[in-house]
């Protein structure tokens, strides 16, 4: 069985080498679907009975280790050192340096890295994330993969 949850946040970035308007600073309202898979579970009296996970703990998760994170910050590879080095001098700036370029791919890459640990069979369901899809905007999205991770 697979569940998705859905959570939203805004954060700016820029892509310093692209060749139209994203290479400036600016920002999105970026969504992020976190889709799990395992097995129901069959457990009379548990409070998670009939669920794969409970959505507010799937949420929980997701909240506390991407989305916090990330929300209302800029978002800035690491190489950019002229961003960078701006947004050092402002203070108390929320400013997240990056290992990569923040594309909507990267984002939704690091943010199934940072993920795929926390989410685990804890309840002999056989729970493990399957897919991160990181919205940039309505139309355009990446989908991160077990698969792309394999």
């Amino acid at each position: 069985m697979r569940i998705t949850r859905r959570l939203e946040f805004d954060a700016g970035h820029r892509i310093p080498d692209h060749q139209s308007q994203c290479r400036h600073l600016h920002g999105h309202r970026y969504a992020l679907e976190i889709t799990l898979i395992g097995g129901v579970i069959d457990s009379a009296g548990r409070p998670d009975n009939g669920m794969v996970m409970d959505f507010s703990e799937v949420k929980a998760i997701a909240k506390r280790h991407v989305v916090d994170v990330w929300d209302h910050a800029f978002l800035v590879w690491r190489n950019d050192q002229t961003v960078a080095g701006f947004l050092a001098t402002l203070p108390d700036h929320k400013t997240v340096i990056l290992d990569a370029v923040p594309t909507a791919e990267n984002l939704a890459r690091i943010a199934f890295s940072i993920l795929d640990p926390l989410y685990r069979d804890s309840y002999g369901n056989h729970l493990h994330l399957e897919c991160v899809r990181l919205y940039e905007t309505p139309n355009c999205w990446a989908d991160a993969t077990r698969e792309d991770h394999a």
